[in-house]
Order: structure tokens, then sequence, then C-alpha cells
């Protein structure tokens, strides 16, 4: 295994565990307490990791009601995986078709691997070439042979709806299946992809709520409208890593950080790897994990976890607002400081979460500046209509957390908030208004200063329609 990557090293310091007494009108005045090290090249500060949240939440019941409800409509059934495997084969079938093809292996991998996928979500996939000369497969040998691909899926009455997007980071082909129905993503030798899904599959073992709690994050990030990379918004593996952070953050963990669980970094271009070791290894540091945490179960209902959810995040993105330097690190289930020298800083970014499996990649590289205001607000509209004094009902909640899709099949009256916003209480509305007159402030100085046209020039250059989803 890999070590660190020697730009990291030694150049991000843990932020200090602070305790936070929370409502959300203290948003505007949270200090962001600072004091400089001896040597003067680092900072601490206080952190909402293990805060005290002052909790209002009198509906949990309702959620809670609400959160199965969505779960028994978008989590997929035997069906739907059954479809997955089927058009899987199309592309096997497929790729004999390709010259140079003919001896690859076709794999799934995304959510589809990890079991953290909906039935209306995609499904990715892997062409995966012989290794023999031991050479990494150039970008444009991809290119080429995704070109062809494309073809013969054409020519076989596979694929609809194409879309060949050969200049992202890692090339891909996307499709929708004319027989299922499904949109797929082909991509050549997509190793890293494969490798962060089966860790992700591992991790959804160690406690169930972990992949409840993401597939109700990517509804309601759906019904949002901000789940959508290539317009500058989240993309689902980001999400995941929310969530696991989240779960890294509770009192006490349910999950531990990924650098106890799975402690690879993937530099560069890599080739093919045993399957069997990753398993022996997660398998391993989850009985490790598993043994040392007997009798200290974190007992929170899914409907607690994924209200703590925007609550935690309504304060940290706020803060990330006021103080951008901050990096989300699954990798040690902390929050992290840049430091100077590190590959960050010569970048825009204007939210940082690291890739635990690339380090020190950001997974938020396609969040743009104007965006993440409109993902702040999301998140502050979802903690306020969970946590206001004035329970939400059910019509509420459902319009909020799922899409019109969803939402009808279980009754919901209305729209999601993406296009219509719910009524809402005087307290609830003065509350949006503080959060809105706050941010239009910072982000009016952040345009000033030039971060937004930085940081949406470089999330278009790099970002990727094949990442994990």
């Amino acid at each position: 295994m890999t070590g660190d990557h020697p730009l990291r090293s030694g150049m991000i310091q843990e932020v200090e565990d602070g305790v936070f007494s929370q409502k959300f009108t203290h948003l505007a005045t949270v200090r962001l307490a600072q004091a400089q090290s001896p040597a003067g090249s680092a900072t601490e500060m206080q952190c909402p990791i293990g805060f005290r949240m002052v909790e209002h939440v009198q509906n949990y019941d309702v959620l809670e009601k609400c959160t199965k409800d969505i779960l028994s409509i978008i989590k997929p059934t035997e069906d739907d995986r059954n479809k997955r495997l089927h058009a899987i084969q199309e592309i096997v079938n497929s790729i004999y078709l390709v010259g140079g093809l003919g001896d690859a292996a076709v794999k799934p991998f995304g959510s589809f691997l990890s079991e953290l996928y909906a039935k209306s979500g995609d499904l990715d996939v892997s062409v995966e070439l012989p290794n023999v000369s031991g050479f990494s497969t150039s970008k444009e040998k991809k290119q080429n042979l995704l070109r062809k691909l494309m073809k013969a899926l054409q020519i076989s009455g596979v694929a609809r709806d194409v879309n060949f997007i050969p200049t992202a980071r890692v090339p891909v082909l996307q499709y929708v299946s004319n027989h299922f129905g499904i949109s797929c993503d082909i991509s050549i030798n997509n190793y890293p992809g494969r490798i962060k899904s089966k860790v992700l599959y591992w991790i959804n073992t160690l406690d169930s709520r972990f992949g409840d709690t993401v597939l109700l994050v990517k509804e309601w990030a759906k019904a949002q409208n901000i789940n959508d990379p290539k317009n500058g918004t989240l993309n689902s593996y980001l999400l995941c890593l929310l969530v696991l952070f989240h779960f890294q953050t509770c009192k006490p963990a349910i999950l531990p950080p990924m650098k106890e669980f799975f402690d690879f970094n993937i530099l560069g271009e890599i080739g093919p790897y045993n399957e069997k070791i990753v398993d022996e290894i997660c398998a391993t540091n989850i009985a490790k994990f598993r043994r040392r945490n007997i009798g200290q179960r974190n007992q929170s209902s899914l409907s607690h976890l994924l209200a703590t959810f925007f609550e935690k995040y309504c304060l940290q993105f706020g803060r990330i607002v006021v103080h951008s330097s901050e990096v989300v690190s699954t990798y040690t289930g902390r929050l992290l400081r840049k430091q100077g020298g590190l590959y960050w800083m010569t970048k825009s970014y204007c939210l940082f979460v690291e890739d635990p499996f690339q380090r020190p990649d950001n997974a938020a590289r396609t969040v743009d500046v104007p965006e993440l205001q409109h993902i702040v607000r999301a998140f502050e509209h979802a903690k306020s209509t969970i946590s206001s004094s004035r329970p939400a009902g059910r019509n509420e909640l459902l319009s909020l957390l799922c899409t019109p899709e969803v939402g009808s099949k279980l009754g919901a009256r209305g729209t999601a908030n993406r296009y219509a916003n719910p009524a809402m209480t005087s307290d609830r509305q003065a509350n949006v208004h503080d959060v809105t007159a706050m941010f239009d402030g910072l982000w009016r100085g952040r345009l000033h200063n030039g971060s937004a046209s930085s940081s949406r020039s470089q999330a278009s250059s790099s970002r990727t329609a094949g990442q994990y989803r």
C-alpha cells in the first residue's frame, strides 16, 4: 500500500474539537476563534464536531414515518437489480463488435457496486482492458475505444440519448438503455472508481443507517436541484462523503475515520488490483471497529440522523462562506485547516471535501460559488423546516425531502421545493430571511474578490461525468 501524497505531508492541521450550543439565528454571529501557533504558521479554530445542538425537533415521529415511506419507494427491488445486470450484459454483447475490446472485461462500479443506488439511479460500468505491456492506457486510446463502442451500441439498437464526453477528466460514454430505461455511464479502466465503490460497499455493511441516509440525502438533493455537478452543484459521491463525515462525527461515532478502515491512496494511473485483498482489509478493520465499540453503539434513529445532518452542515457551510480554508476530511474524520504549500492552496475552490482515496484531491471541485449559495439555502430550508418550533406536517416534509415523482406515489400534495416553496410560518420566514441577507453580503464580498469566476473556470475544466455516482 502506498503512503500519503508527498504534497500532503505536514501541510494540513487538524482543527480542534469544540462545543457549540447552536440555534440557526446565531449563525451569523458564530465566532471563529483564531490563535496562531508559536511558529505563526498554523491556525486553530473552534469546530462544530461534537457540538451540542439546541434541538427544537418535535416532529421526529412524522419525520421517521416519512423517511421510511420514501425509502419504500426509492429502494431498489430484485427486479431493479436484474434490469441492471441485463443492461451490463448488453454492453458485454456489444464489445465483441469493437476491435480492440474482444478480451476486455465489463465491471460495474459506483452506487450499484456499493449498493447505495436508488431505483432511478444511473449504472456506472468500467470496461477493463488486459494490461499486457504493463503501461497505463492513454486518454486518447480510451477516447477512441469509447467512440467505437458508441457506434456498436447504436447499431445494435441498445442505446438512445447518447452523449459522449471525451474531454472529461475521465472520458465517459453516457446513454439510456432502450430495453431497460436505465441511464448508463461507461468509462475505460476506471480502477479508482471501482476501489472507492468496493470500500463504500463494506462501509455500508457496517451500519445500515448509512446506506439509508445516503439514499434519503440523494433524493432530497435531487428534489432541491442541487445534485447536478455539470451545473456546479453536488455530485453523488460528494453527498456520500458528507454523510460519511456526519456519521464519523456523531457522538459516539457510528463509522470510523477512513484511515482506520482502508488506508490507501490512489496516486496517478493505476492498473488492475486484487479485489480479494480489498475485501480482506475491509472485513478485518470492520471487526476491529466493532470490538472496540462494544457497548458504545450510537442508537440514533434515522430521522434524528437526517435532522442533525442538515443542522450540522448548515453551520459548517456557513463557516466555509466566512472562512474558506477549512477541509472536510473523511480520511481523518475531522475538520482540517489548509496550510501553506498544499496543492489546494493554488486553487480557488469554494468548498473543500477531501477525497479519502485520492488525497489531496477535492471531491467538491465541481461546486462553484454561485451554486454554493443555492446549496447553503437548501440546507437551511431543510434545517428550518425539520427543526422548527412548529412541527412540519407530512405533506410539507414530503415536499421537502422527495421529488414530485416520489411524492405523488406517497399521496403528497403540491410539488417539490425546487418548483415552489411550501408555506412557512413567520419565524421560519425570518430565519430564511436572516441567512439570505447574511450570505448575500458574504457572497458579494467573495464575488468582488474574483473567487467566483476562478472557481467556475476550474470547475468547468475538471468536471467529470464519469465519477462515482
